[in-house]
């Protein structure tokens, strides 16, 4: 039963660069994404939004890998932020399954930061802060859109 509910898994790693104010985001990859299309894989892609409260300031995407349950995405964004607005910003990510046809699905979502719904995503924002300049990478569940 617990396997129609997994949305998949994403691994991403952040820093923060204290004096220049940066965060660099790593989306690394991704793994056990559900079946999107008729041949049983998924061609997925990641967006990365960063918001301030509820408003969003930045937005970037990925390269799509085609026909893969599995992705290695290993790209980086660098997005400028002050540290004193780091307690009220996040970071979601949407795993979004591209499809030339109809309409592109969201796979699953993370939020990491202020607004984080999961522990784990608290957790990896707090160690995140407290170790500046310091790549930390963990994988987390996505959740449902």
């Amino acid at each position: 039963m617990e396997k129609c509910i997994s949305r998949g898994e994403l691994q991403v790693s952040l820093s923060y660069q204290p004096v220049a104010q940066r965060m660099t985001v790593v989306v690394l990859k991704a793994r056990h994404l559900p079946k999107m299309d008729i041949t049983g894989l998924s061609d997925p892609y990641v967006k990365v939004n960063v918001y301030y409260g509820r408003k969003r300031i930045a937005k970037k995407k990925t390269h799509v890998k085609k026909c893969t349950l599995n992705p290695v995405f290993n790209e980086s964004f660098i997005y400028d932020i002050p540290t004193d607005l780091l307690p009220d910003v996040s970071i979601e990510f949407l795993v979004i399954d591209f499809d030339r046809t109809t309409k592109n699905e969201v796979v699953g979502r993370l939020i990491l930061g202020a607004h984080s719904v999961t522990a784990s995503g608290a957790e990896h924002w707090r160690e995140v802060c407290e170790s500046p300049r310091k790549p930390i990478a963990k994988w987390h569940s996505l959740s449902e859109y």
